[in-house]
């Protein structure tokens, strides 16, 4: 199933490049809203999502699952 802005996510893994304060919240609670696509290296795509506390970060597609 692809992943659609609107779409609500959970973060099922983060990589190293999140910051510890996001890693404490996805901790608590890992479910967001994807707001938008964010290009990344040229051959791929990510998410940003905006989590129930407002933070808004981006993520891999790897990294995100659909919630349900």
């Amino acid at each position: 199933m692809s992943i659609e802005i609107g779409q609500r996510v959970k973060v099922r893994r983060i990589r190293e490049r999140v910051p510890n304060d996001v890693v404490d919240q996805l901790k608590q609670n890992p479910f967001g809203t994807v707001k938008e696509f964010k290009m990344v290296d040229g051959s791929g795509v990510g998410f940003i999502v905006q989590l129930d506390n407002k933070t808004s970060t981006w993520f891999f597609e790897d990294e995100l699952e659909v919630s349900r």
